[in-house]
């Protein structure tokens, strides 16, 4: 009988690998060879998991999100119950991929955002990844902030992410998309800015709990 492959499991071994080159030889770097070497499978069994290099590059890219995305989850529901404030915080703080283990994730990421600029398959993505990212900043801060949530909850951003007032949801007289907007923009600038050496991973972080501080200040 021929062996099983376990298809979505593969999927996930070779976008590793990209991820693997990405961080070491950027976007650019990316070959369906030298992939199929660092997954350690046949070009074929590449070819048989994606059709075309952008789908194997949006894959490993929707790879790298989730996770993100799973570890912010899991410091969410991980302990006791935390404060919508408190939570925020942890979101920023994985968001931006400060701590020396996650480094090479902050590079991955950012490669990918390199390559978004003239990819728009890639552009897409990424899009997506931030207006999910942005409902969550906006549904913590409007309940820390004892607001209302109506226009909080939009699957996926959407139009709403695009609404030209940029308010969103108010509460204790912030506006709460605004509010996400600026710390989503922030915690972003503060990857890059560690990462070519700008500032500390501890600066960084000090920007970060300055800026949320501020925030509760003003409720």
């Amino acid at each position: 009988m021929p062996k099983q492959v376990d298809l979505e499991g593969r999927r996930r071994q070779i976008a590793e690998a990209v991820c693997l080159l990405v961080d070491e030889l950027g976007l650019e770097g990316v070959t369906l060879r030298d992939v199929a070497a660092r997954a350690e499978v046949s070009m074929g069994a590449v070819q048989r998991c994606f059709h075309t290099k952008e789908e194997m590059l949006l894959f490993a890219l929707a790879h790298i999100g989730e996770r993100v995305s799973e570890r912010v989850r899991s410091r969410l529901t991980a302990g006791p119950a935390q404060s919508a404030a408190s939570e925020l915080g942890l979101v920023a703080g994985e968001v931006a991929l400060l701590r020396e283990e996650h480094r090479a994730e902050a590079r991955i990421w950012l490669g990918f955002v390199a390559g978004a600029a003239v990819n728009q398959a890639l552009a897409r993505t990424l899009r997506s990844s931030y207006a999910a990212l942005e409902e969550l900043m906006v549904r913590l801060i409007t309940e820390a902030t004892g607001g209302s949530s109506a226009g909080a909850g939009a699957e996926g951003g959407g139009a709403e992410g695009d609404r030209a007032d940029g308010a969103g949801a108010e509460g204790g007289g912030v506006a709460a998309r605004t509010e996400a907007r600026t710390l989503l923009a922030l915690a972003d600038g503060l990857t890059a800015h560690v990462l070519v050496g700008h500032r500390t991973a501890a600066e960084a972080e000090e920007v970060l709990h300055a800026h949320l501080a501020g925030l509760w200040a003003r409720r």
